[in-house]
């Protein structure tokens, strides 16, 4: 595969393809439909009464704040006031939890990091310190976001950088919450990044919003929505060029969403610059991005509430520590391989 670069303008570059090794896939192999259709399904990747395990210490977390009022079993208390500040709608990445113990023993779980293995071809990987999400269906306080379509990768990459993950603690159905994709586009986007943007826009940040007019370039082309679904247990991956977004619950679900962003890929691709930052943020008990090898911008580390003031509850370490281990620290890009 080319490692050498190629220009777009005088003033610009793109970023080639790193190795991988989904070519040899064989068709109906999960590897060859995440290399076909942008994302694929890894059945029981955790045993599914360790994925319940780790449910449960989720909700344990949520409820660590003192929420006593927040009940699982009545919806009447699904309301930001008894929920710690979320980062987003419906995640959370303050208060330390990226290294919440259940968050890396999901993490280190022998099936996922397998996953990734065989996509990279390498033992020798990083994860990202992403966030933990809990959605709860039909919450009556909470502010719709819409449709987000985007994707994770910089126009100035070529071919597959990132590959995201998602550890699924609680069943995808068709009317749960959960990720949106739209099949095939991954093997569209150069194309539309060279036919309809204009390179001097083109930023280095790796997420491109797509509006409507975007939408349907790629909709022309066979590309439509799909809802990818799964059981407690089951790992979802997907390439950061396909199209993708978080749906909202129906009004029929009763699931409450629970699920943990992991993605991991090859040590090698970071630079010493980026394990040094990413070394520093680990020894923060700090949050970031989807990237595991780059883009290691830091997430807020600060839990703040609607008013802007920080949360009394804040933590600067999290509330169980995990277990320091050799592979972890490796994962974590702090020891070398």
């Amino acid at each position: 595969m080319s490692t050498t670069t190629t220009t777009v303008s005088s003033h610009k570059q793109t970023l080639p393809e790193p190795q991988n090794a989904l070519a040899g896939a064989k068709t109906g192999d999960w590897v060859a439909q995440l290399r076909d259709n942008g994302f694929a399904v890894i059945k029981n990747a955790i045993p599914q009464d360790r994925a319940i395990a780790y449910q449960q210490k989720a909700r344990e977390w949520l409820k660590s704040f003192g929420n006593d009022e927040l009940d699982y079993e009545n919806p009447e208390t699904w309301l930001a006031k008894n929920l710690p500040a979320q980062s987003t709608i419906n995640t959370f990445s303050a208060y330390a939890v990226a290294h919440e113990k259940f968050m890396w023993d999901a993490r280190m779980e022998a099936g996922v990091i397998e996953a990734f293995s065989k996509i990279w071809g390498t033992e020798e990987l990083l994860v990202s310190f992403d966030s933990l999400n809990v959605t709860f269906p039909n919450r009556k306080d909470a502010p719709r976001k819409g449709v987000w379509e985007h994707v994770d990768q910089s126009p100035f990459r070529r071919g597959m950088h990132c590959v995201q993950g998602i550890i699924n603690l609680s069943t995808a159905g068709p009317d749960d919450g959960g990720l949106m994709v739209y099949p095939g586009s991954h093997r569209l986007v150069d194309e539309f990044f060279d036919t309809q943007t204009d390179p001097s826009t083109w930023s280095t940040k790796d997420l491109y919003w797509l509006d409507q007019t975007n939408l349907d370039w790629f909709k022309a082309r066979g590309c439509s929505p799909h809802k990818v679904c799964a059981d407690i247990g089951d790992l979802i991956v997907w390439d950061s060029r396909t199209i993708h977004y978080g749906s909202e619950p129906a009004e029929t679900s009763e699931t409450i969403r629970t699920v943990i962003y992991a993605a991991y890929s090859p040590a090698k691709f970071a630079s010493t610059e980026t394990l040094q930052c990413k070394s520093e943020v680990f020894s923060k008990y700090g949050g970031t991005t989807h990237w595991p090898h780059d883009n290691i911008v830091v997430r807020k580390t600060r839990a703040i509430l609607p008013d802007g003031t920080r949360d009394p509850r804040d933590r600067e370490e999290p509330l169980e520590l995990p277990q320091i281990s050799d592979r972890l620290l490796k994962l974590a890009g702090v020891e070398p391989y």
